[in-house]
């Protein structure tokens, strides 16, 4: 197994019946794609759902948590349980398109599948108060953190198993987008962009990006992740 996906899902009960189609699709396109769907301590109808989605499929794990503890805790428990060389993660929420691992499978091989590169889409096409806010979030933490850090949110998140063996407390929250790119400037990985567009959502609503509000306490969780980064790796 080359690669091994995780999917984070929080309440995606009416996203999951095309998420998984789609993963369908790929993986009979490729079968060197693992995908690991980690139903995140929701409260909708997933776990009801989910095993009959995914049904006959040899290559489609299911991990469940009982309760949320962060988006980051969903993907840290599906990252211990992938079995791919390399590993990442997307969204399931439909806005970065699942087709998009398909690219980043030939990067990996364009690469030689080098255990040296990180693989990170680069997002287009989004609205201008969206490019603002990441556009100032960036600078903050390029400007802090003293590493090139831009689009740090963007999906999917790609590198080989070994770097993540590395990783030493990572956080449990949205913050991990953070921090598996700053660790990867740090470790001087060679990381590789590439474009990938970010429509609406095409069902449910964002679990962090409702209104202002949410947006305000986004902002400041990691404003104060990103100083306890600093501080930690002194």
């Amino acid at each position: 197994m080359i690669l091994s996906m995780i999917i984070p899902c929080f309440n995606e009960e009416k996203n999951l019946p095309l998420l998984l189609e789609r993963i369908k699709k790929i993986q009979c396109l490729s079968h060197e794609i693992e995908f690991v769907i980690v139903n995140n301590g929701s409260q909708d109808n997933s776990a009801m759902i989910l095993p009959d989605l995914v049904r006959g499929s040899e290559r489609i794990k299911v991990v469940t948590i009982d309760e949320n503890q962060g988006y980051g805790y969903g993907i840290l428990k599906g990252l211990e349980n992938a079995q791919g060389d390399f590993l990442g993660w997307t969204h399931a929420d439909l806005q970065t398109d699942i087709h998009d691992v398909l690219k980043a499978l030939d990067i990996l091989k364009i690469h030689n599948l080098s255990d040296h590169i990180y693989v990170k889409g680069k997002r287009r096409k989004r609205n201008l108060f969206d490019n603002f806010f990441t556009f100032g979030m960036s600078v903050f933490e390029t400007l802090l953190l003293r590493h090139y850090l831009n689009d740090i949110n963007a999906q999917p998140n790609i590198f080989h198993q070994s770097f993540f063996k590395s990783w030493v407390s990572p956080p449990k929250d949205f913050s991990l987008d953070l921090f598996s790119l700053y660790m990867a400037k740090k470790a001087k990985l060679e990381i590789i962009r590439f474009d990938v567009l970010f429509p609406p959502r095409q069902n449910g609503v964002s679990s962090w990006n409702r209104s202002w509000k949410d947006r305000l306490k986004f902002i400041k969780r990691t404003i104060s992740y990103s100083f306890t980064l600093k501080k930690s790796l002194k």
